[in-house]
């Protein structure tokens, strides 16, 4: 339903989730602030909170990179500052669109869509209007806070780089900015920066994936993260990028992505689409039923 008193987002209630989405509008609503976008509150009917930080969001395009160093915090978090407006579609679908941005000239659409039971899918589109690659990449970043779990590993298919096999890893790093990202096995993107500030897209853990798909545990519940393809897609993780929950004593840790365009054009499009997964813990063999139902029904 339109929320009218905030004209920025909506709630949507499909099957067993309830979903607030909205955009970065300064007229930040009730205790969400000013800039986060996407997925504001994300609930399961058999929780008792949201699975984000209430203050922030989740799957919140963060960044878009070209390894240049940003001249400042505005425009390090572009898509959280720029223009962006969010059209309610239908009872259970909202899309973002952001006009091309000031900096990085980039145009994109992203489309959220819930489906019964337990399912929240975005696509995402976009186009770069202006060549400003000069290092021959794209780079955009999505940030997901969640709210103080106890546990707060990222799990995937994976292994070390360099060495045979496919196990069930665990990504818990130690400290904001250091082995942050794990890249699939066959990446071999060299992607170069500028000096400047530390980041978590530029710490490369030693960890590589194999199946596109992480997942984290909340409460009783599992939240779990799936892409349509390996090509461009890094996983990161931070223990500590949503902040720190006072109450419960304890750190809100980021379960974030990235999506890589190699030697962009100007004015073609690129994009990703990606399904979420809220539910009842689940054993890892429904987690890889999940994703084999999905991809056979694409």
């Amino acid at each position: 339903t339109r929320d009218h008193a905030a004209m920025a987002h909506s709630t949507f209630k499909v099957g067993d989730l309830t979903a607030v989405i909205g955009d970065n509008d300064i007229a930040a609503a009730g205790e969400h602030r000013a800039g986060y976008n996407g997925v504001w509150s994300l609930r399961h009917a058999a929780g008792m909170r949201s699975v984000f930080v209430p203050a922030v969001a989740g799957l919140n395009f963060e960044h878009i990179v070209n390894g240049e160093e940003p001249p400042d915090s505005k425009t390090f978090f572009e898509p959280r500052n720029a223009r962006m407006a969010f059209k309610e579609l239908s009872d259970s679908e909202g899309e973002l669109h952001q006009p091309p941005t000031p900096t990085y000239h980039v145009e994109s659409w992203s489309r959220f869509k819930l489906v019964a039971p337990h399912y929240l899918d975005m696509t995402f589109r976009c186009v770069a209007h202006q060549h400003v690659f000069a290092r021959g990449y794209l780079a955009m970043f999505w940030a997901s806070y969640i709210n103080a779990p106890l546990d707060k590993s990222m799990y995937f298919l994976g292994g070390l780089d360099g060495q045979p096999g496919s196990n069930w890893m665990q990504l818990c790093t130690q400290f904001h900015n250091r082995d942050s990202t794990v890249r699939h096995r066959d990446d071999k993107l060299d992607l170069t920066y500028a000096p400047g500030r530390d980041t978590l897209y530029k710490s490369l853990s030693t960890f590589r994936f194999d199946t596109p798909l992480f997942y984290g545990n909340f409460d009783e519940l599992m939240w779990l993260v799936m892409f349509d393809r390996t090509e461009g897609i890094r996983l990161t993780h931070s223990p500590s990028g949503g902040g720190a929950n006072a109450a419960l004593k304890t750190t809100n840790p980021a379960w974030d992505f990235q999506f890589i365009v190699p030697k962009p054009e100007v004015m073609k499009e690129y994009g990703f689409k990606v399904r979420t997964v809220l539910r009842p813990r689940c054993s890892r063999d429904e987690v890889l039923e999940e994703y084999r139902k999905w991809k056979s029904a694409r």
